[in-house]
């Protein structure tokens, strides 16, 4: 830890705090995708001073892209004085909406104890910029390395990334003659190398009825009591299913290494109003009923037995409950992914962890989807991984924070495996 490099990151530590700080103050929130083009713009001038060549790219005609609120990405390059691989970092810009039980400014980029807080601290600006400060420490006390640094920041990875990564992996950005190693640093704590991630299947049920007036619910078909019974049947048979199974998949936290489904939400009968709409209600038998599932599956669960599984409780409604009739639309899927741990990126960074940290990394894999799975299937490139600072129980949570101390080992990991891909 006393070696050129790791002392030009450690001298860092005031840069580190200042840009995470300024990375928070961005509210780069998704939905709607609000400042994407002022973050970029941020780091554009940031890199540009470090030597970097950048590059804005708009993610035209990608879902959420509209003119109001356009999906811009930035790739940085810096390349060295020989020949040789490429390094990529890739970090997501948009953070999720703040939700309620904040004691601090959300955006504020508070800093106490030892932590920065704010929405994005953790998940995953604080990675974020301790892959710029590694990158840049790194280029200054060896500026004859061989081969080329990318850092990218890229929209939407939270409403799936297809206007970020994705959308870049199309263009070809990922392809494996032009990158050969990437290191997404998302939270998933400082000493943990993580491999890959369940995999994800959004759909939207639809259950139907007959609007008739309230008082003679007799005369209508209640379209809500026809979802109470899909929920009924999902409790009854789908979660206690779900909860028997276990995947040799190293995910963490505990209760990941089983399937699980969210209902993301329900909507039923007459639209919400405005909070400062004083009427009443209208008395109406609700025709329409809506959820949202967000199903979770396991590498060891084939995507096909996932839907059916859902399709099946459904048909069997159908042939028992009366007048039952629902519309299965699925929005989304996302196979599972996993990066071998022979593959030399991993080799590369848990030898790095073992140096910083004393000891060597746990390996795990992601409850949640995030950008590896455009990389390895759009892109086909196979060498990637997610290590970053922060603790990944803490995203999407107020009061989010990242530790200082957590994110400068990162840096110091991160400048490392860049030494040893680099310089050898």
């Amino acid at each position: 830890m006393n070696s050129p490099l790791s002392q030009a990151i450690a001298a860092r530590r005031d840069d580190l705090i200042a840009l995470t700080q300024d990375l928070i103050r961005i509210p780069t929130l998704n939905p709607p995708g609000q400042d994407y083009r002022l973050i970029c713009e941020y780091l554009d001038t940031r890199l540009q001073k470090s030597g970097f060549e950048t590059s804005l790219i708009r993610a035209t005609g990608t879902p959420g892209d509209s003119d109001r609120y356009p999906r811009w990405n930035i790739v940085a390059r810096h390349s060295g004085a020989r020949s040789g691989e490429c390094v990529h970092f890739n970090s997501h810009t948009d953070v999720v909406e703040v939700g309620h039980g904040w004691t601090r400014d959300p955006f504020g980029g508070d800093v106490s104890d030892g932590k920065i807080y704010g929405r994005g601290a953790c998940d995953m600006k604080g990675g974020l910029a301790a892959s710029i400060i590694a990158a840049e420490a790194f280029v200054e006390i060896h500026p004859d390395y061989a081969g080329h640094i990318e850092i990218s920041g890229t929209a939407d990875e939270e409403s799936g990334g297809y206007g970020g990564v994705a959308y870049l992996a199309g263009k070809g950005f990922f392809d494996p003659a032009r990158v050969q190693h990437v290191i997404i640093p998302e939270p998933l704590n400082k000493d943990r190398i993580c491999l890959g991630h369940r995999g994800g299947w959004w759909a939207e049920i639809e259950t139907r009825g007959e609007i008739a007036h309230g008082s003679m619910p007799f005369l209508g078909d209640c379209a809500v009591r026809h979802m109470g019974a899909v929920l009924s049947e999902f409790e009854d048979k789908l979660f206690p299913a779900m909860a028997a199974r276990r995947t040799d998949m190293p995910v963490v936290p505990e209760g990941a290494r089983q399937s699980t489904m969210n209902i993301n939400s329900i909507h039923g009968g007459q639209p919400e109003q405005d909070e400062d709409f004083t009427g009443l209600p209208a008395h109406c038998v609700p025709d329409r009923c809506r959820i949202v599932i967000d199903r979770r599956f396991l590498a060891e669960e084939p995507l096909e037995e996932v839907r059916g599984e859902i399709t099946a409780l459904l048909e069997g409604l159908k042939a028992t409950r009366a007048d039952f009739d629902y519309e299965l639309t699925e929005l989304n899927s996302v196979l599972p992914s996993m990066t071998d741990r022979d593959a030399p990126i991993v080799q590369t960074v848990a030898r790095a962890i073992e140096d910083v940290m004393g000891k060597p990394p746990d390996y795990v894999a992601s409850p949640g989807t995030y950008d590896q799975k455009h990389i390895d299937r759009i892109g086909r490139l196979k060498n990637c991984i997610a290590y970053g600072p922060g603790i990944l129980e803490l995203a999407h949570k107020p009061d989010e924070w990242v530790g200082i101390d957590d994110m400068l080992d990162s840096a110091q990991v991160m400048g490392r495996a860049l030494q040893t891909l680099l310089t050898a």
